[in-house]
């Protein structure tokens, strides 16, 4: 499990590099990254864990939703 974990700890640090550059590469990445949370709460709230999947669900489907505005997409493109 470690080094999937150290895999994901780089890649979201490659989005953040990406993100703070304002380079449309870290934008995709940091929605790839979320979208993926979005599914993985969906499918825990759907095997019955209604708390956590129900509370990750939340946040992320917020952060998602703020990532994909009209006025945070131009600003990376």
């Amino acid at each position: 499990m470690g080094p999937l974990f150290l895999l994901l700890s780089i890649t979201v640090v490659i989005a953040a590099v990406g993100w703070f550059k304002q380079r449309v590469w870290g934008w995709r990445l940091a929605v790839f990254i979320i979208s993926i949370q979005v599914i993985g709460d969906f499918v825990n709230l759907m095997r019955g864990d209604p708390l956590r999947g129900g509370t990750g669900l939340l946040v992320a489907g917020t952060l998602l939703f703020y990532l994909l505005r009209s006025n945070i997409r131009t600003t990376f493109q």
